[in-house]
């Protein structure tokens, strides 16, 4: 056998020997650490015994008792089942709690109350349900608990023209139930028609106007991302990429080319009244001479009569004939070109 070999084997039976000691020196310490803990005084904290869910009535079966250490119960945990189970009536569980977890007072109703929506509502807010559809719903993937932003579409008519734009009208609401499920446990995409969110007297308000001025969608946030954000409104001038000078240039062609028609509708206008003017001058010559065809000259006795020719003198109104050519516009995009072109007669 070879010398390094025996080394080999003498080193691996030395540092197993070390190994096995300090492995002592470690239980004993635990084992030591153990019994100082023992001797730490302690009290009892509920806790659920099997997983709850929003509604589940709370029985003693279902609760069980754990040792807390003194001084650290959380605030409004329950010490003994008799305290969690205490007065007139059962109570039920509000969201969803785990095995082992604490139960505490905010997650189940009072004695003899029902698991409703309106137990969930925090102190000063109110439920505000919200009609949304497949897409507008996040395909379903929203769920009770979950955080979301209200986006706001619509379409306004200024002078003609149809503008329309979103608004982030809420941020970070929360969301309270979905169709009628307030079980914060339910993990399955689901295709609602309302969501019911939780939100201020003043944004119940904004929802509600909001409901009848145009079409309400919803964003999902990250579970953690409560903070508001700086937002600004969305056109469709941002979805084709215009700079602000090509919507200002695309904005004074259509200025330009209302004023034309403008300009061009009151020469018409002016035409016409000259056309009037000159029927109804017509007109009265036309009845002038009618008056004096009607009169008849008084007899005049003479030995000959001087017989007189009355001239009627008659005026004839002519049609102006329509100019030989017109000026045709016409839209291409949103740049007017013009063509002179013959007219037809």
């Amino acid at each position: 056998m070879r010398a390094n070999t025996i080394v080999m084997i003498v080193l691996a039976c030395v540092f197993g020997m070390l190994a096995v000691v300090f492995a002592n020196f470690w239980l004993a310490s635990q084992r030591n650490a153990l019994a100082r803990g023992n001797d730490i005084p302690s009290d009892t904290v509920v806790v659920a015994a099997v997983p709850l869910k929003f509604g589940d009535t709370l029985t003693e079966n279902k609760l069980r008792e754990i040792a807390w250490p003194v001084g650290a119960v959380p605030a409004g945990a329950f010490k003994t089942i008799k305290d969690a189970l205490a007065g007139n009536g059962t109570r039920q569980a509000l969201q969803a709690i785990s095995t082992n977890e604490p139960v505490f007072a905010s997650k189940i109703t009072g004695p003899g109350q029902r698991a409703t929506l309106s137990a969930v509502l925090t102190e000063g807010m109110k439920a505000v349900s919200i009609r949304v559809n497949d897409v507008l719903g996040v395909a379903g993937f929203v769920f009770p608990g979950d955080r979301v932003d209200i986006l706001l579409t619509r379409t306004t008519n200024d002078s003609g023209v149809a503008k329309s734009f979103v608004d982030v009208l809420l941020q970070s609401v929360k969301v309270l139930a979905v169709d009628q499920v307030a079980d914060e446990s339910k993990d399955s995409p689901t295709v609602v028609k309302a969501v019911t969110v939780e939100v201020s007297t003043k944004d119940a308000q904004k929802l509600t106007l909001a409901a009848g001025a145009g079409q309400l969608s919803l964003a999902l946030r990250q579970a953690a991302g409560n903070k508001g954000e700086a937002t600004e409104r969305v056109t469709v001038a941002d979805l084709t990429g215009d700079t602000p000078e090509d919507v200002a240039k695309r904005q004074a062609e259509l200025d330009r080319q209302k004023a034309a028609d403008a300009a061009a509708a009151e020469e018409r206008k002016r035409a016409n009244e000259k056309i009037d003017g000159l029927a109804q001058a017509v007109e009265r010559v036309g009845s002038q001479i009618d008056e004096l065809s009607r009169i008849k000259p008084a007899p005049v006795v003479a030995a000959a009569p001087e017989v007189k020719e009355v001239v009627k003198e008659v005026v004839k109104y002519v049609q102006p004939e329509p100019p030989a050519r017109a000026t045709i516009g016409v839209f291409r995009g949103v740049k007017l070109e013009t063509y002179d072109v013959p007219r037809q007669h």
